[in-house]
């Protein structure tokens, strides 16, 4: 494997990597991936552009946000931990006709490799599934260029969130495959703010996001009790 051993969890690559040959069926076990991407890629747009600019995306699984953001013009960046998932991303671009660099490298390491090398850093659906997700923040926040942009989306740690996100998705539903989340991962916004303002960023939004699978659309709300997104800004 790549350098970069300090944030892994066995387990989670060991999953993903199990999932690699689904990650572009869109009624597979990635669905809600699929789902939600368009307003993952619509908040990053209206928050910062990304035409023109470097975008590095962290863990970026089998491509599916990389791809979205190529697609609205941004020159990216994707690295992840598990091969096998690299692969898919990989061939899925080159179907597509996408020039998107993929690397297997953890977060922590291309930080030390290259500080301040990118305009946009997105790392969605990654944080609840590290060790250390503090580690996470600290490199996303050292690859950002000074007045660059940081998004990160990942789920609160709530009641709510326990009985959607998991015993419904995962249990009731089949939605996502069991074992897929942990609760104690969840992460609440004070909690990822605190990491953030650790880092000297700048707060410039946090919205929650609603996803209903039976009609599979997701949208934006000012209530955080469940999935979430955060915007920070790096200062000069």
């Amino acid at each position: 494997m790549a350098a970069g051993r300090e944030n892994i969890d066995l387990r989670e690559i060991g999953r993903f990597s199990g999932q690699a040959r689904y990650w572009w069926d869109e009624k597979g076990p990635l669905q809600a991936l699929h789902d939600i991407n368009p307003l993952r890629v619509g908040y990053v747009r209206e928050h910062s552009g990304i035409s023109g600019k470097q975008v590095l995306d962290v863990g970026c699984g089998g491509g599916i946000l990389s791809e979205a953001l190529a697609g609205a013009g941004g020159e990216v960046t994707g690295i992840d931990l598990s091969e096998p998932v690299l692969e898919a991303a990989r061939a899925h671009a080159r179907q597509s006709g996408l020039n998107i660099g993929y690397r297997q490298v953890a977060a922590e390491t291309l930080a030390r490799e290259s500080p301040g090398g990118f305009d946009i850093v997105v790392c969605m659906e990654l944080l609840e599934h590290v060790p250390d997700p503090q580690a996470i923040v600290t490199a996303c926040a050292a690859l950002a260029k000074p007045e660059g942009d940081i998004f990160f989306a990942t789920i609160n740690r709530t009641i709510r969130s326990y009985l959607l996100v998991i015993l419904a998705a995962e249990y009731l539903l089949g939605i996502a495959e069991k074992g897929t989340h942990a609760y104690d991962r969840f992460i609440r916004p004070d909690e990822l703010w605190a990491w953030a303002q650790t880092e000297g960023l700048l707060m410039a939004d946090c919205s929650g996001f609603m996803y209903m699978p039976f009609i599979r659309r997701a949208w934006l709300t000012r209530r955080c009790g469940m999935n979430y997104v955060m915007h920070l800004k790096k200062p000069l």
